[in-house]
């Protein structure tokens, strides 16, 4: 258990660099298990997740280590398929396991996976998919058991809806698929382009990066190869959020605008000024300026808004004048940080994916509990704008996507602290 202490109405001001992306870093090392030679995933952030995808690669036989700031994994000879439930549980991240390991050993049993309770998610697309592809697949109630009689095969195959996992296990599975995999409908976030990367570095033949058509002709051995991930869009979407809420200056570098410029957009809209500078961007907020409301958000697939950034967004809008509403089409329970806004004096109802603010709140602190990750960061921004102490309960869920996400707030000039309480 963490509890975070923020006391409010600190301006912002310094430089700051987001780490690698976890949305990255946890397909890419589940892709591992599928190399003949050794990887190393560079510069990565010790994250709750991180370890939890360490201990499970630990845990199916792998040969991971910290190497520094790097991951390095050497190949071994012989796999597990079981996932362990009690790894499977503590994150959604363990559904990419699913393809290398089949692959690898012919067969693997998920029990399913959990994470933030975000609403349903389900892998019936990883599962469809898997079994065009030549997979038999058992569900049993609180797990998914696949087996393979002989090496998967290549398939034209449709996504029912554009899902980031789901394009990313069946890469994974693709690149070891006898024949020409083609996937239609597939995820264009620039978390799938990094895993394209990293498997054509490797020897894998796909085209269409970028596009929502990939084409995959499997078979070929992969080697190892060192690679680093793209640096974390999100986490740059909260360094930015949190400069809008306190007020100040700061200067996010390392990670294309492009990447989270949607995001960079509803800022400019609320009134913080943002200029772009190459891989760098300013962004500038007078605190004794109001910021504009009436925003009207979705979230959804790319290059829409992205969901992760939607509670940031909506911390934003607490104090801004005028309502506003963000509506969020990939998760039905986004929004379970309304309470905690409530808590701290906004007016916000949220209703299933929809949640109304009202605007114009006097901010106060108050003791609040994180209830997810990206809806822990944005109780911690929202205190930012909040007059006195709060006090921010956070179970894990933050550690599981930021590092030390006090820390670098506490380092931009926010007086934030964090410190281990009782459970």
């Amino acid at each position: 258990m963490q509890m975070i202490t923020i006391t409010g109405k600190q301006a912002l001001h310094g430089r700051i660099r987001p780490a690698a992306a976890k949305n990255s870093t946890l397909p890419l090392l589940a892709a591992t298990l599928l190399c003949r030679g050794p990887c190393r995933l560079q510069e990565v952030p010790a994250l709750a997740d991180v370890t939890t995808s360490l201990a499970l690669l630990q845990a199916v036989g792998a040969d991971v280590r910290r190497c520094g700031a790097d991951l390095c994994t050497r190949p071994v000879q012989t796999l597990c398929g079981e996932i362990p439930e009690s790894l499977a549980g503590a994150m959604r991240s363990s559904v990419f396991y699913l393809a290398p390991l089949l692959c690898r050993t012919g067969y693997v049993r998920l029990p399913l996976p959990g994470g933030c309770r975000l609403g349903p998610r389900p892998v019936d697309i990883h599962l469809a998919g898997l079994a065009a592809m030549g997979a038999e697949v058992e569900l049993e109630g609180i797990a998914v058991t696949l087996r393979r009689k002989g090496p998967l095969h290549g398939v034209d195959f449709t996504l029912r809806l554009p899902s980031v996992g789901a394009t990313l296990t069946l890469l994974m599975a693709a690149c070891c698929a006898r024949g020409r995999t083609v996937l239609r409908g597939a995820a264009q976030e620039p978390e799938i382009g990094d895993m394209v990367h990293f498997l054509q570095a490797c020897g894998a033949r796909i085209r269409g990066s970028g596009t929502p058509v990939l084409t995959v002709d499997g078979g070929c051995p992969l080697a190892g190869t060192a690679h680093r991930p793209l640096p974390d869009r999100i986490a740059a979407a909260t360094y930015a959020a949190a400069l809008a809420a306190a007020g100040g200056e700061v200067e996010i570098c390392g990670c294309d605008p492009a990447v989270y410029g949607a995001f960079l957009r509803f800022l400019a809209e609320t009134g913080v000024a943002v200029t772009r500078a190459g891989d760098c961007v300013r962004l500038a907020r007078d605190p004794a300026a109001p910021l504009r409301g009436g925003a009207r958000l979705t979230a959804d697939a790319w290059p829409a808004f992205a969901t992760d950034t939607a509670p940031l967004a909506a911390a934003v809008l607490l104090t801004a004048a005028g309502e506003s509403e963000i509506y969020d089409r990939l998760f039905a329970n986004r929004f379970a940080c309304a309470a905690g806004f409530s808590a701290l004096g906004a007016g916000c109802t949220a209703q299933g994916r929809r949640l109304h603010i009202d605007g114009g709140a006097a901010l106060h602190g108050a003791a609040v509990t994180a209830p997810d990750l990206r809806g822990g960061a944005a109780l911690l921004i929202a205190a930012l704008a909040a007059e006195g102490q709060t006090t921010l309960r956070d179970p894990g869920h933050i550690r599981r996507g930021y590092a030390d996400l006090p820390g670098e707030l506490h380092s931009l000039g926010a007086d934030c602290t964090a410190a281990r309480g009782a459970a």
